[in-house]
């Protein structure tokens, strides 16, 4: 599964710092601030966190500093896969535990007994020193089970269109490793990334139980991933479904821009709920990304017919923010809402995640004291930089017309350059064209080339019938279809598998027949990310057309009966009425085509 860590940094009661059994303190940077509140030590070389709660059961989680961001799209759910295999040997059990894989962490929790909880954390750890590889296919199809049945999230699109298909964009993609991983492959990601040098351990404990057996082998504390970046400019925006608007940001992790994804959220709810009407949900959020940066990400709903005026609505909350009208009575309630979290029982039994997960990512550990001085040292003005700073890293996902009004500038739609090599023509659109040279290959559409370098390929699915899709690092896909061009034959096939690096190359199983594609059943392939753009323009236009010419011949016939009726002794307003209902659906159809090609932005 995958999950989200959220809580408190730097905040909570007191408690005592000591050491327990066979563990060693430690000196790890920035833990000593937490004293009084959360004890520290070492467990069989992994840093360990423990702090009191009430009640009779306790929780333990161990993070690992390796997620969905450390892996490549080829390899992509190879973290998630061994974090399946770890807790196989578990079994049915009544016990309350779980495994979770993020961008930039895994975590294995557990709630019970104290000898339940030493139990598991030994079991989790003896199955990650000898992961049972005989269940690898079977935890394959099962994570492949899993994808298809979770749900696409509104912002679902926004990493790969700021990242491209590389560290954090993965998230956007499908674990294409699920088809073809080996036992060695995952046996060596085990073996080098799940250590107990790249691990931190946290128990809501008065001490460290006896018993646990925690041996890992030794390795490196491995950084989070850098970011890379598929938008050349920013703000962007691009082009989303129909009844959400999304914008996401990258921010320094500062108290000030947590205090600001609040007044964010506040703001919102406030002018596009409260005042405008126009939506349901109006929110934001704060995401820590790794040990530097937070992701911001602000969302509101909206009905078809008032998602323009969402999208304005939102726009001007952004600019009220940047331009600092922000009322103290605004920073002060959310500063008092923020406070609040100190208000819960064994304070520092609930923050241990969060304490960990900053420890595991290198991110600044602060006490309560500081935090509550840096919470009160936050003024308008902070929040003002905070909101320029979000806006210049912008990226808004719109429904309907595109952002170039409100100073956003469309993320790429095609690549900046095409190959040159064999030609091969479109059987679908004759405007469209399939280039496969010798340093990659370009789809030439209309609009501009869709170009995949060989030396830059994240993937290159490849199917037993011939088919081809290759996926660059900056999201850009093209898909070879040999149904859907002239002369892409086993020669073209085979050029372009010697060119792509091995490791690049995931194997998919053979398609049914009826599945392959053949001309004018499906769109040529070539666009950015999981969304392809489609060469098969035509068959867009021969829809419109036709359904544009039903409409304007019913309505003129609509106009003639309307105006013979109107000059009749008795007319038969009856019949005019219903003629004029059927004109409705045809306008209806005709529109929505007419804005398909636009709501895409493709």
């Amino acid at each position: 599964m995958t999950t989200d860590i959220s809580g408190i940094t730097g905040s909570g009661p007191a408690g005592t710092t000591g050491t327990t059994g066979t563990t060693g303190t430690t000196g790890t940077t920035g833990l000593d601030v937490l004293s009084g509140l959360v004890s520290h030590t070492t467990t069989q070389g992994i840093p360990t966190l423990y702090a009191p709660a009430q009640g009779g059961e306790i929780t333990a989680g161990l993070f690992f500093r390796v997620g969905r961001a450390d892996e490549t799209l080829a390899t992509s759910g190879i973290t998630h896969l061994v974090e399946h295999l770890a807790l196989h040997r578990l079994g049915l059990t009544d016990l309350h535990y779980n495994g979770a894989t993020a961008n930039t962490y895994t975590l294995f929790h557990v709630t019970g007994s104290e000898q339940e909880v030493v139990a598991h954390l030994n079991a989790v750890c003896a199955s990650l020193r000898d992961l049972p590889l005989d269940r690898l296919e079977t935890e394959k199809e099962i994570l492949r089970t899993e994808a298809a049945g979770r749900g696409q999230g509104v912002n679902s699109q926004m990493p790969l269109w700021r990242y491209g298909a590389q560290g954090y964009g993965l998230s956007s993609y499908r674990e294409l490793g699920t088809w073809n991983l080996t036992a060695d492959q995952v046996r060596h990601w085990a073996a080098t990334r799940f250590t107990r040098d790249n691990a931190v351990l946290w128990i809501t404990s008065d001490r460290v139980p006896e018993g646990l057996d925690l041996t890992l082998p030794a390795g490196t504390r491995i950084p989070a991933p850098a970011a890379t970046s598929a938008l050349p400019v920013t703000p962007a925006y691009i082009h989303g479904d129909d009844g959400h608007v999304v914008f996401t940001s990258v921010l320094r992790r500062t108290t000030a821009a947590s205090v600001f994804a609040d007044v964010l959220g506040r703001a919102l709810f406030q002018d596009l709920r409260q005042e405008g009407g126009y939506s349901y949900t109006a929110e934001a959020d704060y995401s820590p990304r790794d040990a530097e940066f937070a992701t911001l990400t602000a969302y509101a709903d909206a009905l078809p017919q008032k998602q323009d005026a969402v999208v304005g609505g939102f726009v001007d909350t952004l600019a009220r923010l940047r331009a600092g009208r922000i009322e103290q009575a605004e920073l002060d309630a959310v500063r008092g809402k923020i406070l609040k979290m100190y208000d819960v029982p064994d304070l520092g039994a609930a923050a241990l995640p969060s304490y960990a997960l900053s420890l595991l990512l290198g991110h600044r550990i602060l006490s309560p004291d500081q935090h509550r001085a840096e919470l009160a040292a936050v003024t308008v003005d902070d929040l003002r930089e905070v909101a320029r700073e979000a806006w210049d890293s912008g990226l808004l996902q719109v429904p309907g017309r595109g952002a170039d009004w409100a100073g956003f500038t469309l993320a790429p739609q095609y690549s900046a350059h095409a190959v040159t090599g064999s030609r091969h023509a479109s059987l679908e659109d004759e405007r469209v064209t399939l280039v496969i040279g010798a340093e990659g290959v370009s789809l030439l559409t209309p609009g501009g080339p869709v170009t995949v370098r060989y030396d830059a390929v994240a993937a290159m699915s490849v199917r037993p019938d011939g088919a081809r899709s290759l996926t660059g690092h900056d999201g850009f896909c093209v898909s070879v279809e040999p149904t859907l061009y002239r002369g892409v034959g086993p020669d073209r096939i085979a050029a372009i598998d010697a060119a792509v690096p091995p490791g690049a190359v995931v194997r998919l199983p053979a398609r049914d027949p009826e599945d392959i594609p053949r001309p004018s059943e499906r769109p040529a392939g070539g666009g950015r990310g999981p969304r392809r753009r489609g060469a098969a323009a035509w068959a867009w236009q021969i829809g419109f057309w036709i359904s544009a010419a039903l409409t304007a011949v019913w309505g003129l016939l609509c106009v003639l009966v309307t105006v013979d009726e109107a000059g009749a002794a008795r007319p038969e307003w009856d019949a005019v009425i219903g003629i004029w209902a059927l004109e409705l659906p045809l306008l209806f159809v005709s529109w929505k085509l007419l804005r398909e090609p636009r709501r895409r932005g493709r």
